[in-house]
């Protein structure tokens, strides 16, 4: 994986962690939602796991978010 697609990765992993600590979610409460173990789910905020589109949305309906919201960079 190049450097530029990792820290892609891990910003938008920061993303869904800080919209899910906003909106007072446990990573375990996220994870059995979406079908995964807390430990995996956790791998996801840390960019540590590769996230698919599919989980992706299921993780912004989840919290209510538009999923453009979680790929915006806000360097623009």
């Amino acid at each position: 994986m190049n450097e530029t697609y990792r820290k892609e990765m891990q910003r938008i992993a920061l993303r869904i962690r800080k919209v899910r600590e906003y909106k007072n979610f446990s990573q375990e409460y996220l994870a059995t939602k979406i079908g995964i173990s807390q430990n995996a789910y956790s791998k996801i905020e840390l960019g540590y796991s590769k996230i698919t589109l599919d989980r992706l949305f299921h993780i912004a309906k989840l919290l209510d978010v538009d999923t453009y919201e979680l790929l915006a960079s806000k360097r623009h």
